[in-house]
């Protein structure tokens, strides 16, 4: 009875209200209350009540393309309310924040009686369009609401209860509504809670989507970070065996992932009992040398194991990282200047012994063999060196120097192949890569080998010979590709026969000998390097070029200079330093200078013809090079019978290339 009188109180109020527009009493809903006023001011038909706002077909297709998440979040949840409501006349619909109708499942029958009022899939449900009702007024308030019988604003659905709710995303943003429609007959005040309760599992299925997306952004990151990683990367089990590796550690092993992945660790890496402290003890290592059996044989490699931990802090496996020491080295080469600077478009002078020089060491620089540099200290060793390097087909490999002479005889040994850990009292923590190591790929400069120990020259030839060491405190056999580069201000024959020099030692070493003259053999040198040294040594020091009193070039070219090119450079500084940019003088030459220039002063200078521009040099040799390669070739032509791939061999260059010079030669089989 309560209900019915209610009910006919809320009729008869609506009667009066949209007869005038006024409100007889205070005992409505004032949530309906205010509605009504928006419908009455917004002009809408109280005798209405169709929504007159649909999309066609084209503009639906595009909506519910968009609203694709939230339809299919919501879809299996709605299709659990309908299951509930089956058969009792109800609808279960879904739309988005501008009331437009996404999804509706029902019965057929009640299916059919609202598609009398365009209660469709399409169509707007606002209070604009259809009066009050649970969807639009939803969509104004935001908070769940029940609309039954004459609370509606138009009379069509006066016969309808409807119970709807809004959907939030994580952003606290309305992104639709939730409604379940039907008889008013059947107005039921838990109908509301099991809307409410649906929209809260409809939001909390949402959140779960957007951890998963995050999650699967995350995983397509961490993969691609997994698979374009330059180290080589193993994923192992806690069992020690191998889940997953990168592309990088396919490569070194010489074998897909598919052969790979279910063995177990220990068959790539004998040094298995090392990564047993990640697995076993959650203790993780950093950059310890490993040796792994990969496509090659033994490689060295550096490596690191990191344990994976589950959610119940329980180590759940590890992951291996590795990479080759050749690599390793190569990049510490070049990040530490372990790299060659000059060429010889930096060699200095036109004297025909430093040609000769020059073309001996551009044409041995595309060969594999051992070069000897013999020349007093100062002449430009290790200069040639870089440039022989720098021309041949290691130049992007390490270039590695050592002075023999300036390393203590109890640590050349080391310095040459490195150490292990514990190997000696003082040794460092980890043990150290040697020179060879260094310069595997590449190219090993000994500078003043005439001063290596006789104990250490039997390893040297061990390694130069067997192209493999063994670190000192280990007995594993490292295989290194190196081109060695000697230098020496001795006479390594004499040497030889006095006993200080290893017989096979020298020659193993001195497959191609130059000979680099000394600067007084080449004193026509002199005014080139000067003006050379002066021009680099002003931009280097940032002062303007310095003008030359002519006298000046005539005592540096009376002087012996037994320092050699290295003493003419620091010469020059020396003088650009006291002259202050002013004009270089006579007066700023040092005494030594000065007194054998006065005491040579009736010799004839021998200085080379004007006009000689260091470019202009440079071109000369050149042609002078190209001129004795012409001639090899032509000699190797004779010497093999025009066999190209003969000459190739013997030149340590590609048919092409022969092919390629001897049309630039014009020399014709």
């Amino acid at each position: 009875m309560g209900k019915l009188l209610q009910s006919d109180n809320t009729l008869h109020l609506w009667e009066q209200f949209v007869e005038s527009g006024e409100l007889a009493a205070d005992n409505i809903n004032p949530v309906v209350a205010a509605s009504w006023k928006r419908c009455y001011t917004s002009g809408v038909d109280p005798y209405d009540g169709r929504s007159h706002l649909i999309l066609d077909k084209k503009e639906l297709q595009q909506l519910l393309k968009q609203r694709a998440e939230l339809i299919n979040i919501a879809l299996p949840l709605m299709k659990d309310l309908n299951r509930y409501v089956a058969g009792s006349g109800f609808l279960v619909m879904l739309t988005d924040e501008r009331g437009f109708i996404l999804e509706v499942l029902g019965d057929q029958d009640i299916l059919r009686s609202a598609r009398q009022i365009n209660f469709i899939k399409g169509a707007a449900w606002t209070e604009q369009e259809v009066g009050t009702n649970a969807i639009g007024t939803v969509l104004q308030e935001k908070i769940p609401l029940q609309i039954t019988s004459y609370e509606h604003y138009c009379q069509l659905h006066h016969s309808w209860t409807c119970s709807a709710a809004p959907i939030f995303n994580e952003q606290e943003q309305m992104i639709g509504v939730l409604n379940v429609s039907g008889p008013c007959g059947e107005t039921h005040q838990h109908t509301l809670g099991m809307v409410v309760s649906a929209v809260a599992a409809i939001m909390f299925q949402m959140r779960v989507h957007a951890r998963n997306l995050e999650l699967n952004v995350i995983n397509e990151r961490m993969r691609n970070v997994f698979m374009s990683m330059s180290d080589g990367v193993m994923v192992l089990g806690n069992d020690g065996c191998i889940v997953q590796i990168n592309p990088v550690a396919e490569q070194l092993l010489g074998r897909s992932s598919r052969d790979i992945e279910g063995k177990h660790c220990e068959t790539f890496f004998p040094d298995y009992i090392k990564i047993q402290d990640p697995l076993q003890k959650g203790k993780e290592w950093n950059d310890v040398e490993a040796h792994l059996q990969g496509a090659g044989g033994t490689i060295n490699c550096i490596a690191s194991c990191k344990p994976i931990w589950d959610e119940n802090a329980r180590v759940n496996g590890s992951i291996l990282i590795f990479n080759p020491l050749k690599k390793i080295s190569n990049l510490v080469n070049r990040l530490s200047g372990a790299h060659a600077s000059f060429t010889f478009q930096d060699i200095i002078g036109q004297n025909h012994k430093l040609l000769e020089a020059v073309q001996t060491a551009t044409l041995a620089a595309d060969k594999r063999s051992n070069i000897l540099l013999q020349g007093e200290s100062g002449t430009g060793k290790e200069l040639f060196a870089q440039a022989i390097h720098n021309a041949s087909p290691r130049k992007h490999g390490p270039f590695v120097a050592l002075n023999c002479g300036a390393i203590p005889r109890e640590l050349l040994g080391s310095e040459l192949f490195g150490y292990v850990d514990g190997a000696f009292t003082g040794a460092r923590r980890g043990g150290r890569t040697g020179k060879f190591e260094l310069a595997s790929g590449g190219t090993l400069f000994l500078d003043e080998i005439g001063e290596m120990p006789l104990g250490k020259q039997v390893s040297l030839l061990r390694a130069v010979q067997e192209k493999e060491i063994s670190r000192i405190g280990d007995d594993k056999v490292i295989p290194v590709d190196v081109r060695i580069i000697c230098a020496t201000n001795k006479d390594l024959k004499a040497e030889v026969e006095k006993g200080n020099f290893r017989q096979d030692l020298y020659y193993r070493l001195n497959v191609i000998k130059i000979k680099l003259p000394s600067l007084r053999e080449r004193r026509e040198d002199i005014p080139l390097q000067f003006n050379y040294f002066l021009e680099q040594t002003s931009e280097k020091m940032e002062m303007p070029m310095p003008q030359v009193e002519p006298s000046v070039l005539d005592y540096l070219c009376r002087y012996d200079w037994p320092g050699n090119v290295r003493e003419l450079q620091n010469v020059v500084e020396r003088m650009i330093n006291i002259s202050n940019g002013q004009e270089i003088t006579v007066q700023h030459l040092p005494n030594e200078i000065l007194q054998q220039g006065n005491s040579k002063n009736n010799e004839p200078v021998l200085l080379p013809s004007s006009g000689v521009s260091v470019s202009e040099q440079r071109e000369r040799q050149k042609q002078d090079r190209d001129r004795f390669e012409k001639q090899e070739i032509i000699m190797l032509l004779d010497k093999y019978g025009g066999n190209i791939s003969r000459i190739a061999q013997e030149m340590n260059v590609s048919r092409n290339t022969i092919y390629r010079k001897m049309k630039r030669y014009e020399i014709r089989l």
